[in-house]
């Protein structure tokens, strides 16, 4: 429930002002750091089947830091957790540059796995936009918020490209650094956000649900399957891509268009690295982030269920266009596909779980939401590797591979949505 004092939605649209730019600010880190980890992987491991490790590591430590993260938050206050998530970013990403600096590859997977501890928090910043919200404006809050990673999108991978060299010889030490400051500065905005502590519940107060209890709820058990689904299966595709990019040779490839060719100057590598951050990369978050600034009005106007069912057909759409050649315009078609279905599949999921729990199952519930989402995404960021580096001995094989393991995951979460839709139909006309 919202009280009268925020049901004009004032206090709500505040925070989500300051949830935009930190979505923004502090969002670039992910960009940065998903497109350099597999490559800074592939040169630390001594088996390339591990390259993508280090991005696995970062969503364990994410799935590992939900539950706790979504309990301080519930005790103490969503600053307190954003605090924390921009600290845990901080020493993660000093702590892979020094890793780097040393060679050495379990070092950096800690700064990895500490990392983890800011993708948690930032995937709370979706859930407090609703917290002060009406029911009307729940919807287009989530969806706005997510909206501030469209400018993490363009400022996250120029600055790894542009640090992808600096303050040392050892390629991307200055792109974690550059990750710290972000961290440090960015936190400042959570000084400014108005969400109130949660109540301390009084003794003879209601619960709620318990976990198993929440998740025998239909509604809820199909947002946390397609949440899982859209953002373990973006993820999946994701961060093969830089490695696929690579190994495809695409930096020499003529087609390559003349706006890209004078980007940068240097080794064969360095140039193939630029080709992933200023243009599929690139062009993959912009599209993960730019449809939400209308993605709440459609699921006002059309449904939640509707489009979530739309995003999981644009993931089935991109795999077909990523299995049909490895040609820039594949890679950029498919990988731009990618991010609009994640968006519809993941913010609709989002809103039909925020609107499916009581106020006092909140922590209980986004931190369970979380925990499984991320441990989806953890098992295929680990398949990733695999999949790419060790699947038919050529890089072709492998990306096929990863494209066509899609296949299963989008039948399930489709499935569960027709069944849903089933149950509900049933339930009215009892």
């Amino acid at each position: 429930m919202v009280d009268a004092v925020t049901i004009d939605d004032t206090r709500a649209k505040r925070n989500v002002a300051v949830l935009v730019a930190a979505q923004a600010i502090l969002g670039s880190q992910l960009p940065m750091i998903f497109l350099v980890g597999g490559l800074a992987g592939q040169s630390l491991a001594t088996n390339i089947c591990f390259a993508t490790l280090p991005i696995s590591m970062i969503v364990l430590g994410s799935m590992l830091s939900a539950t706790p993260v979504s309990a301080i938050m519930q005790r103490y206050g969503r600053r307190v957790g954003f605090f924390l998530g921009a600290a845990g970013g901080a020493i993660g990403a000093l702590i892979s540059a020094y890793g780097l600096f040393v060679s050495s590859f379990p070092i950096f997977l800690i700064g990895s796995f500490l990392t983890g501890i800011y993708m948690s928090a930032q995937g709370f910043y979706r859930f407090a936009a609703a917290d002060t919200a009406s029911d009307e404006y729940r919807a287009k809050a989530i969806s706005y918020v997510m909206a501030g990673g469209l400018v993490s999108a363009i400022i996250g991978p120029q600055l790894a490209s542009a640090t992808s060299l600096s303050l040392s010889a050892i390629p991307f030490v200055g792109t974690y650094v550059a990750v710290a400051v972000l961290n440090i500065l960015g936190s400042v905005l959570f000084i400014f956000i108005d969400i109130p502590k949660p109540p301390i519940p009084d003794v003879d107060a209601p619960r709620g649900r318990s976990r198993m209890e929440l998740l025998r709820t239909p509604r809820i058990a199909v947002a946390v399957i397609c949440a899982m689904v859209s953002y373990a299966l973006m993820n999946l595709v994701m961060t093969s891509t830089p490695l696929a990019v690579v190994g495809c040779g695409i930096a020499g490839d003529t087609a390559v268009p003349p706006f890209l060719a004078d980007m940068f100057s240097g080794s064969e590598t360095s140039a193939m690295f630029k080709v992933i951050a200023g243009f599929v990369v690139t062009a993959h978050v912009l599209a993960m982030f730019a449809p939400s600034f209308f993605t709440g009005h459609l699921i006002n106007r059309f449904g939640v269920e509707r489009i979530i069912g739309l995003g999981l057909a644009i993931l089935g759409l991109a795999g077909v266009v990523a299995l049909m050649g490895v040609q820039l315009e594949n890679f950029f078609i498919a990988l731009v596909l990618l991010g609009i279905g994640w968006n519809f599949g993941f913010i609709g999921a989002t809103t039909m779980l925020a609107g499916a729990h009581a106020p006092q199952e909140r922590g209980r519930m986004q931190g369970l939401n979380d925990l499984l989402v991320f441990g989806g995404v953890t098992a295929a960021s680990l398949a990733s590797g695999g999949l790419m580096n060790c699947s038919g001995g050529t890089v072709q094989a492998g990306w096929s591979a990863v494209n066509l393991f899609m296949i299963p995951f989008l039948l399930m979460a489709g499935a569960s949505l027709i069944w849903l839709a089933m149950q509900e139909r049933r339930a009215r006309a009892v």
